[in-house]
């Protein structure tokens, strides 16, 4: 099939991740996509080769001569143009059109996906939008896992990728990987690495320059190292993620990407002045949670609120009883459909 991928730009790593990998995996089965976003500047450091399928086009300033695909995706309901929007309703058959939501776990996810919108105004009307939720159930739309994800994963050289990047790491050094957005908290995370031997790795832009403002010139203190890192294609960023002994990840694309590397990690929900982001993160770690050990499953709990606003100092669960259990929670999500195998099932279905 052909599909129209529709993407405005509101975190650039964020929205053109979760974008951009989909358009690929989708192309890599064959597919033939369209993808239509408002800045695709990310795009040059991100996907520098770009993907066999994948065509990226401008976000349409008024109308387009274009006859819209079999499948029209709006993500993060972002709105086709009316003028395209149009075209579809014009188009025989219609086009499915699906709006991609945004990732949580929250219960109404459950209760929402795969539920019909019926189009009754506007350049629309007449047309159904079907909406579709990510998510970590098997009643859900899955996660974006490209086939052979893990068994990359798994014959991954840790390393070998640290020496081509030029990082040495010291024996007996654990490796930290940060991506995050602007925290206050990231002072007592500091303190609480520089107690072991740990190299950090910072990501460019928030990460780094908070790292820099904290540590100063010589990027360390105690026992706790931290070097920058240039900006890394979604590939590289993956074997970063794969490199890593603990991921502090931000937003949607990076957070899935640290679930299917299996080792511990740290999610920066975005913050949000309604404190929307708070009911995301605890939702998420009920789900993630469910199961563990009291104690540990304690700290754990108390470590992902301190990292997102709580009050109080960071200390660490032990790594290795997290990282049994990161890896047990990603065995699980891979038991259930993936994302785009979802789409592909469901566009047949309704098609």
């Amino acid at each position: 099939m052909k599909w129209d991928l529709f993407c405005r730009v509101v975190d650039n790593f964020g929205d053109v991740g979760v974008c951009w990998r989909l358009a690929a995996d989708l192309a890599a089965r064959g597919e033939q996509v369209r993808l239509w976003i408002d800045d695709a500047s990310a795009l040059a450091w991100m996907a520098p080769h770009g993907a066999r399928g994948v065509e990226v086009r401008a976000w349409p300033q008024g109308d387009v001569d274009v006859e819209p695909f079999d499948v029209v995706i709006e993500t993060f309901g972002c709105d086709p143009p009316a003028p395209f929007v149009a075209r579809m309703a014009a188009r025989r058959p219609a086009p499915l059109w699906i709006n991609l939501e945004y990732l949580s776990a929250e219960p109404y996810v459950e209760r929402s996906h795969g539920l019909p919108s019926p189009q009754s105004g506007g350049p629309g009307a007449g047309l159904l939008k079907w909406f579709f939720y990510p998510g970590f159930t098997a009643y859900t739309g899955g996660l974006i896992r490209e086939q052979g994800l893990l068994q990359r994963r798994q014959a991954f050289d840790a390393a070998e990728w640290l020496r081509s990047r030029s990082i040495a790491r010291r024996p007996g050094e654990r490796v930290v990987s940060l991506f995050c957005y602007e925290n206050p908290a990231l002072p007592a995370l500091l303190a609480a690495l520089a107690d072991t031997q740990t190299l950090l790795l910072a990501t460019v832009g928030h990460a780094s320059r908070q790292v820099a403002t904290a540590l100063g010139a010589s990027m360390a203190r105690g026992a706790l190292r931290a070097v920058t890192l240039p900006h890394l294609s979604q590939l590289d960023f993956d074997h970063l993620l794969w490199s890593a002994d603990l991921n502090l990840v931000r937003g949607e694309d990076s957070f899935v990407r640290a679930q299917w590397a299996g080792v511990p990690f740290l999610w920066h929900a975005y913050p949000q002045h309604d404190g929307a982001h708070q009911a995301k993160l605890d939702a998420f770690l009920t789900r993630h949670l469910d199961g563990a050990s009291g104690a540990w499953a304690l700290r754990c709990r108390d470590l992902w609120l301190r990292w997102n606003g709580a009050a109080g100092q960071l200390q660490l669960p032990p790594l290795e009883p997290w990282r049994a259990h990161c890896q047990a929670w990603c065995d699980k999500l891979a038991a259930h459909q993936d994302l785009g195998t979802q789409l592909l099932s469901f566009a047949r279905e309704k098609s």
